[in-house]
């Protein structure tokens, strides 16, 4: 096993084929209580885009997380054929561990074809290379990191850079607006599959995005003061990219209430092309508060 982050991705998203439309992927022993959801999200796109003729990219999914998964156990996907058209493929992909169905994702793919253009322009922010990356930023305000957390800096596949300086305090946090911008890149090469560029994105789109929600409420990297989950994610992919390159990452929550949170994300490259957008609710269930 390769100590390569990027690598790692890569062989994390190459599935086993065990039968026509069934594909079983590793799931990590990790320190966490739950399989990280982008994981679960990037292997399903997978499984289905390998079942497509590989000439139509990915232009939306929509996926359910509807149970946690237990890391160290492989997940099997079962990929359901549900239209092959002139224009569109539509894939149903059920993720299975132990048994039970944890996850399940529907994907469209399109044939690229002419069309008129607009979008909306990126935002101005500082370069990636002028900002710190996050495992930086947080030996500045922490000193040393604790043991998991040095664990998930040397295991981390994407470095991660934070448009605005981390709010670590209450008096920081107080009229902050639920919003937040990230560059992301790889940490190395991820090959030249544009599914696996897709299926990495996919993967890198869900460690931020519900970032928008807590940040009006307390430190992104203090003690969380929530039980945290992801819900459902939907995305939509506009043009080509690669995932190995510098991405911005713009991010907002315009609500939060009955213990949900709904998040916003557009993705653009350097040069101010929108390459993705995403949407994502989240469950935020506050711990109990002790007896006194």
């Amino acid at each position: 096993m390769t100590d390569n982050p990027a690598d790692r991705l890569v062989g994390l998203l190459d599935l086993e084929r065990i039968e026509e439309n069934i594909f079983r992927g590793r799931s990590p022993q990790e320190s966490l209580q739950r399989v990280f959801g982008g994981q679960v999200a990037g292997q399903a796109l997978v499984a289905a885009g390998r079942t497509t003729d590989g000439e139509r990219p990915v232009h939306s999914l929509h996926a359910y997380f509807l149970r946690p998964g237990i890391p160290g156990v492989p997940i099997v996907y079962q990929v359901e054929r549900v239209r092959d058209g002139r224009s569109f493929t539509t894939r149903r992909v059920v993720a299975v561990q132990q048994g039970r169905t944890i996850f399940n994702l529907t994907a469209s793919f399109h044939r690229p074809e002419p069309g008129f253009e607009h979008q909306t322009p990126m935002p101005e922010v500082p370069e990636p290379e002028s900002l710190p990356r996050l495992a930086d930023e947080m030996r500045t305000q922490l000193g040393e990191l604790p043991q998991a957390m040095q664990r998930m800096e040397r295991r981390q596949a994407f470095d991660i850079r934070y448009v605005e300086r981390l709010r670590w305090t209450p008096e920081e946090l107080k009229d902050a607006e639920p919003r937040s911008a990230v560059w992301m890149r790889a940490t190395g090469p991820l090959g030249d599959d544009p599914l696996v560029h897709t299926c990495a994105l996919t993967y890198a789109s869900d460690m931020t995005l519900l970032d928008a929600v807590r940040i009006p409420v307390e430190p992104l990297w203090g003690p969380r003061g929530f039980d945290m989950a992801s819900l459902d994610h939907a995305m939509w992919f506009h043009r080509p990219f690669r995932a190995d390159e510098w991405f911005l990452y713009q991010q907002e929550s315009p609500i939060a209430t009955g213990g949900r949170g709904l998040a916003r994300g557009l993705i653009f490259d350097r040069a101010g092309r929108l390459l993705v957008s995403v949407v994502q609710e989240g469950l935020f269930r506050p711990h109990p508060t002790p007896p006194a």
